[in-house]
């Protein structure tokens, strides 16, 4: 080195920054002690060799300008012996001998190289993610305008000319009304963010879309609001999916509510999870006092519960987890018996584990009240089949009968004739004529239930058939300590009815009265008229009827007497059907010891007297 002093070399040995100078020849004059450390000291050796260990000057290397135009250069060197980057400084340096020396000072800018470069990097990184995410992105102004947005921003609301979006006011032209904007702003500012934040934006084809905003506050920097910028999530096809979604689950469950069949469902500890609308009125607890609060053995008994858990497992009752159709019945608390049919299932998850079970009921009360109905009907018919045929033979064995009953009756009345009345003789004739009387009537009966309609049908006034035949058992009711009481209608209109029929119907009231009271007692008979009809309330105090007898008594062939010829069980019958043939009706009440009342309804023809 040239005549270079000590303290001037203390001093550069000082610097932070790397100094070594060179000759015009390329040699290393002098290395501070920073570049000996990075270096080594490697004064006398080509700077070239030292630096990038070459043999040809580096190629930053500015040897003409600096010592043929004693210029000085600045610039920025990477050497990748130690990996650093440097800032060079080269000027020339006159020495005292009139020669001329470089100086190089190398300065590490290592660190704030990589720092940019991490900066550029990562401007580059967010410039992509802003242009390629797919949500949108948006920087946007106090006073409500887009300062900036990504594509996908610009797609999601049908946009293609940047510059006309974000022109646009946000109030007016993107939230449905301004009220929202408002509500926005004030959340924002109110929490310096939001978060998840749902609001309606409008595309610019007028189509509303569903939108998530998550974003924050952009401050000045005396802390003054200058914006919000965030991120745009389109939940459009999410909300469309949730709404059809909340539909399909309202639906099914209306399909489960106003099902009239009780549904219910249970955990595997039998805890009643579902309780539907009908189960409800099933079985007579509400939905708020089982869900959750009760379980299935409380309320059909843990026998009850064991069974259906063991039906469910038995594959002979539809199949391992399933329960089809299985007859039951249950007492409610009321004491009302319940009867259906019960069908259940097993719930279970993705790896086969059973995790629910759910039931149905369908409450077979009035479907098996019908088939009991509809089985009593066919007993009916039958009945009514036998009848039918038994009414034929008996019309045709009346009419057989008819004429030799009547050759005899009047063969004893002739004998009557003949035999003086105070004989023993004319007592026994009249006994016998009385038993064929007797026997003609059985059979006149027995012909009118076997032909009811033929008997022709006039007006008539009831009062008078009831005088008529009052007229005529007067005496027989005396002889049986019988008092009857009449309560008639002044003025009862005209019926259309067959008189001898109507007699009939009389006639076997007054039998029965009689023979329910043998002991005597009271006959109430009565008339009035309520509309268009007519009522006759005949009453006695007999023996009355007992609860079990009162639905038979108008059936044929029913009796409770127990006489040969009394008890036909015809009587009744006839009458029933007589009424019903003139568009009545007949019904009984009775109190068992007490008394037994008839009640007839006939249509009044229309005609007062």
């Amino acid at each position: 080195m040239k005549d270079h002093t000590p303290k001037l070399l203390d001093a550069l040995d000082a610097f932070e920054d790397g100094i070594y100078i060179v000759s015009d020849d390329y040699t290393v004059e002098y290395m501070n002690k920073y570049m000996k450390v990075l270096f080594g000291d490697r004064v006398g050796n080509k700077c070239h060799e030292v630096l990038v260990g070459s043999e040809k000057p580096c190629d930053w290397c500015k040897f003409e300008e600096i010592f043929k135009k004693g210029e000085t250069h600045h610039s920025q060197v990477y050497i990748e012996s130690v990996d650093k980057f440097f800032s060079l400084s080269e000027m020339p340096v006159a020495n005292q001998d009139g020669t001329r020396s470089k100086l190089s000072i190398y300065r590490d800018i290592t660190h704030s190289v990589r720092q940019e470069e991490k900066l550029k990097s990562s401007k580059e990184s967010y410039q992509r993610l802003f242009k390629h995410v797919g949500c949108g992105v948006f920087i946007s102004s106090k006073e409500g305008r887009f300062l900036d947005v990504n594509p996908t921003l610009l797609k999601m609301l049908g946009y293609q000319d940047k510059e006309e979006f974000l022109s646009l006011d946000l109030a007016r032209d993107v939230y449905l009304s301004p009220a929202d904007r408002q509500k926005y702003t004030e959340n924002i500012e109110k929490k310096g963010k939001v978060v998840d934040y749902e609001v309606k934006w409008r595309r610019r084809d007028g189509h509303i879309i569903h939108i998530l905003l998550t974003s924050n506050v952009r401050y000045g920097t005396k802390g003054e609001i200058l914006g919000y910028e965030g991120i745009v999530v389109d939940q459009t096809r999410r909300k469309k999916h949730e709404i059809e979604l909340k539909e399909a689950h309202d639906f099914l469950d209306k399909i489960i509510s106003c099902s009239p069949n009780a549904i219910m469902a249970m955990d595997t500890r039998g805890l009643i999870l579902l309780w539907n609308q009908g189960a409800e009125n099933i079985f007579g607890l509400k939905a708020s006092e089982v869900v959750g609060k009760m379980s299935i053995p409380q309320i059909f008994s843990v026998k009850v519960a064991q069974k259906v858990n063991k039906l469910l497992r038995d594959e002979n009752f539809g199949g391992k987890g399933k329960l089809n159709s299985y007859p039951f019945n249950f007492t409610k608390e009321t004491g009302e018996v319940l009867e259906g049919n019960l069908s259940a299932s097993l719930i279970y998850d993705e790896k086969g584990e059973e995790v629910a079970s759910v039931g149905l009921f369908v409450d077979l009360k009035e479907r098996l009240r019908t088939e009991r109905e509809l089985s009593s009907a066919r007993q009916h018919l039958l009945q009514s089949e036998k009848l039918a045929a038994m009414g034929r033979l008996t019309s045709q064995i009346a009419h057989e009968l008819n004429n030799p009953l009547f050759g005899i009756m009047n063969t004893l009345e002739l004998m009557k004739t003949e035999i003086s009345p105070d004989n023993k003789r004319r007592r026994l004739l009249d006994m016998s004529l009385s038993e064929i009387v007797r026997l003609a009537d059985m059979l006149k009966k027995m012909l009118s239930f076997s032909r009811p309609d033929q008997d022709k049908r006039v007006e008539m006034d009831i009062n008078v058939v009831l005088d008529e035949l009052l007229l005529l058992y007067e005496k027989r009711f005396r002889e049986n300590s019988i008092k009857v009481h009449l309560d008639l209608a002044e003025n009862p209109g005209m019926i259309l009815a067959s008189r001898d029929q109507l007699r009939q119907v009389f006639i076997n009231m007054f039998s029965n009265a009689m023979y329910a009271m043998p002991d005597g007692g009271s006959l109430e008979i009565s008339t009035r008229i309520s509309g268009d009809r007519l009522y006759i309330v005949i009453r006695d105090t007999g023996t009355g009827i007992k609860p079990e007898h009162i639905k038979k008594v108008f059936d044929s062939f029913f009796t409770t007497k127990t006489e040969s010829v009394q008890g036909v069980g015809l009587g009744l019958s006839v009458c029933y059907g007589f009424v019903k043939d003139h568009d009545g009706d007949i019904t009984v009440e009775s109190e068992e010891g007490q008394w037994t009342k008839f009640t007839i309804m006939l249509p009044l023809s229309g005609n007062k007297m």
